[in-house]
């Protein structure tokens, strides 16, 4: 799908600090991202908090997101977890039609094998009238889904079009790049190793930093798409740096600092996460106010 191609980034959910969501930066978070230029947004991911989130306040994010966006950019939204039938019901029963796919996290905590997994995503697509994201977060999901696994999904199921690929193994991503059908998508989940995955073959990111520095890392992967090598990594050692330190102490954690230090968003995260220390927050806010600097 070419409005897959570039970057698309995992929208946080801003909090009040009485840990209630604030709608005002949400929509500033959105829009900050789109004249950023960023290719596309990802609703309910990880970095959302979305295992916090109550299903009122999930609704209340979606509408949110489909309303500030109007159309402007294609929309993705995280439908996962590791209840198979839980996740069936749901692309039974809500109304996809303002997004473009799914993005589908393998299932976390239960450890399933391969075959699991295939049975797991074999089910979604036959449930989902959208295509299909599969995401694969070793670091998250304690199970890691194989390059095997992932090509036998790619070729069995046509709406299976794409991957998040976050297992932050350039070699195993090497080998999706390798022998995936050709049009299916390698998408990196891993922001510092985004660039040499799109120079490998792949087909750009679903970026934490894109949403913080939209212009700036969009950009690069742009040149990295174009081959425009040089430039694009002169682009990734500027960000490199902070690219470290907003995942040093979690993630949401790190972006939501960057908001703050932007004016966009407050720096809350419910718990049991918690806001970063205050030597992270200064090193960032160097980072911050001196970029303009290094580009």
């Amino acid at each position: 799908m070419q409005s897959l191609i570039g970057t698309g980034v995992a929208l946080i959910t801003p909090f009040k600090e009485d840990f209630s969501i604030d709608i005002d930066a949400l929509k500033r978070i959105i829009n900050f991202s789109i004249d950023g230029g960023v290719e596309y947004l990802v609703v309910l991911g990880t970095t959302a908090e979305n295992a916090t989130l109550s299903q009122e306040e999930k609704e209340l994010i979606i509408q949110t997101v489909i309303e500030v966006n109007a159309g402007r950019l294609p929309l993705v939204l995280g439908v996962g977890g590791n209840n198979t039938l839980k996740v069936v019901e749901e692309l039974k029963t809500r109304d996809l039609s303002s997004f473009v796919a799914i993005l589908s996290v393998s299932p976390y905590y239960n450890k399933p094998t391969q075959e699991g997994i295939y049975q797991h995503f074999k089910a979604v697509s036959e449930a989902s009238p959208i295509p299909v994201i599969l995401y694969n977060v070793p670091g998250r999901t304690a199970s890691n889904m194989l390059p095997t696994t992932v090509i036998r999904l790619a070729n069995d199921f046509e709406n299976i079009i794409a991957i998040k690929e976050a297992a932050g193994d350039m070699v195993q991503a090497m080998q999706l790049l390798k022998n995936k059908p050709k049009d299916f998508l390698v998408i990196s989940g891993d922001d510092m190793i985004a660039l040499p995955i799109v120079l490998a073959g792949g087909s750009g990111v679903i970026s934490v930093i894109g949403q913080g520095f939209p212009k700036e890392f969009s950009e690069m992967i742009r040149l990295g798409l174009n081959r425009k090598v040089d430039d694009a990594y002169r682009s990734q050692y500027i960000l490199s740096d902070c690219i470290d330190m907003i995942f040093e102490q979690g993630n949401p954690a790190g972006i939501k600092e960057v908001f703050r230090i932007l004016g966009i968003a407050e720096n809350v995260v419910r718990l049991p996460l918690v806001t970063v220390d205050e030597s992270l927050a200064s090193r960032l806010s160097v980072f911050v106010k001196n970029i303009d600097k290094n580009a």
